[in-house]
């Protein structure tokens, strides 16, 4: 099988993990690099060949490729994913879709008016353990869902930033956003309180994000999920999981590092482990996927990403008015 030339946009630490991921699928190679730091992006290459560049505008000019990584910070999605999917190239899009509505209904629209391949990075949504949670509460009423995301991080200034990526609600609150309605159904209103102690930084620490938030999601079917996200210091151990309680179930999913799924169910126990990383299933699906030409094979299509966005900003809005926020459509 000929291997598909990638191109990466966005050099910072989660580039690190796609590249590497990349390099471990016989499929794959990376073949440029991009960053408006150079060295960054040349240290992403590790003289393994791969030619950089700091403006990605020009890599898609000289670059042949078969398929793309954005990684650059959320406000910076839109110009690259659109250009690239207005040339035919199938784009892997770091998740959120974007900071705003308008930038995400952008991407939306390019990917479907030209009808090339896109995903947007939600890992966890390509977990094969969700199946197994799908069959073992088909026929069951869900009520609860808790979300949890504690633990240290990577600081961005970017990430820091309210206004430029969202903070933790956002850059971390999101993907369990996306895991409440992989499993539960839409979102259709949101309430949302931060706590006023800093976890992970000083108190004069830089930065106008909170440290520690609650989301209560209320979803269409009648359950209600709660989201909780904390920030906290280096060395501190991280929790990351979603507990299910269901009309003859109470499951638990563990996420990062071990993905098992837990509890009990109708049918008994349940003790099952993640067959693969999900991270890995999703970048292997994204590139069948754009080997195929079939924008559905992707894990999480564009138009999926930016319904998580529209609960992202509704919690925002909840954050700001201390009221309940309505989801509105993207």
């Amino acid at each position: 099988m000929d291997r598909m030339a990638v191109g990466i946009i966005g050099a910072g630490w989660i580039a690190k993990e796609h590249y590497r991921i990349l390099g471990s699928l016989a499929g794959a190679e990376v073949v440029a690099v991009c960053d408006v730091d150079r060295e960054r992006a040349e240290a992403l290459a590790g003289g393994t060949g791969a030619r950089v560049y700091v403006d990605w505008q020009e890599l898609l000019d000289r670059e042949d490729l078969a398929a793309l990584v954005v990684c650059t910070p959320p406000l910076s999605h839109r110009a690259p994913a659109i250009a690239a999917l207005d040339r035919g190239l199938p784009v892997y899009l770091e998740k959120p879709i974007a900071r705003t509505a308008e930038d995400a209904a952008a991407i939306v629209a390019a990917a479907e008016r030209t009808g090339t391949v896109c995903a947007i990075g939600y890992q966890w949504h390509a977990l094969d353990l969700l199946d197994d949670l799908r069959r073992l509460l088909e026929g069951q009423q869900i009520g609860l869902l808790v979300g949890t995301s504690i633990g240290p991080t990577q600081s961005r200034p970017w990430f820091l930033n309210r206004r430029a990526g969202g903070g933790n609600l956002l850059e971390r609150g999101s993907h369990h956003f996306d895991l409440a309605r992989v499993i539960g159904g839409e979102v259709t209103s949101v309430q949302a309180g931060a706590g006023r102690v800093r976890l992970a930084r000083s108190a004069d620490g830089d930065g106008d994000i909170d440290d520690a938030v609650t989301v209560l999601l209320t979803l269409a079917s009648g359950a209600i999920a709660t989201v909780l996200v904390a920030w906290t210091r280096p060395g501190q151990p991280g929790t990351y999981g979603v507990d299910v309680v269901a009309s003859e179930s109470t499951l638990r999913l563990n996420l990062d590092p071990e993905f098992t799924l837990t509890g009990m169910a109708r049918s008994g126990q349940v003790a099952l482990r993640a067959a693969s990383s999900p991270a890995e299933r999703s970048m292997r699906r994204f590139l069948d996927a754009a080997r195929d030409r079939d924008p559905g094979g992707v894990v999480c299509p564009p138009s999926d990403a930016a319904a998580t966005l529209a609960v992202a900003i509704a919690a925002e809005r909840a954050l700001e008015t201390a009221q309940a926020v309505t989801v509105e459509t993207i």
